[in-house]
């Protein structure tokens, strides 16, 4: 029996972003990245809740990788599985610097912050320090630091902001503290903010992350 071969065949795809424009100038965007089985739509939900000034414009990028929510018809998508973790970070973080260059039009950024929940966490640190346009910030909600940005001597932090609820089952207070450490190490400032909830987005942590927008403003 001949050896079977594995190939990995690049194509294009189209990915789905949401904006929400602010009314002034100049263009600082806040762009929010969904967990495992959400969409563009509930991250743009999440978006709305922190309370801020008509001055940032929301963004909600959906994962290239979408399915059904169980037996439902609601599209949902993951941002990527193990199974060629190299490449599908590559290809999520061009996909991210197409979005975002899609979402100026052409105009200077004046600010950029990168907020992620859950799986969604990952992909706000690695658009934040590998994309074309370097954040201002990251937040990251219920979710880790990824590994290999830890493991980069070369990689620099923006600014973070970790954030869990007391009861996440998902992303421990451990594990939180680890992160923590593992960012401070690296010579980067890190706040954390905790509440009373599951693994979820909340109101409470929603209104720390628009302390951090004034402060960029």
């Amino acid at each position: 029996m001949e050896a079977m071969r594995e190939l990995n065949v690049s194509v294009t795809t189209h990915g789905r972003v949401l904006v929400e424009d602010a009314a002034t100038d100049p263009l600082r965007l806040l762009v929010g990245f969904h967990g495992y089985a959400q969409s563009a739509d509930e991250m743009m939900t999440m978006l709305r809740t922190v309370p801020r000034t008509s001055s940032w414009t929301l963004v909600a990028v959906q994962a290239l990788h979408r399915f059904y929510r169980g037996r439902s018809e609601t599209t949902v998508a993951s941002w990527m599985t193990r199974q060629d973790r190299a490449l599908l970070i590559a290809d999520n973080v061009a996909y991210i610097d197409a979005a975002v260059a899609a979402v100026a039009g052409g105009r200077p950024i004046a600010r950029l912050v990168c907020a992620g929940f859950s799986q969604g966490a990952a992909m706000a640190f690695r658009a934040g320090v590998r994309g074309t346009t370097k954040a201002d910030a990251v937040v990251a909600l219920g979710g880790d630091v990824p590994p290999e940005l830890l493991a980069d001597a070369t990689v620099s932090f923006p600014p973070v902001l970790l954030g869990r609820g007391t009861r996440d089952e998902f992303y421990a207070d451990a594990k939180l503290r680890a992160d923590e450490a593992a960012l401070l190490g690296r010579g980067t400032r890190v706040d954390t903010a905790t509440f009373d909830g599951g693994h979820e987005w909340n109101v409470e942590f929603a209104a720390r992350v628009a302390e951090l927008l004034r402060e960029l403003s």
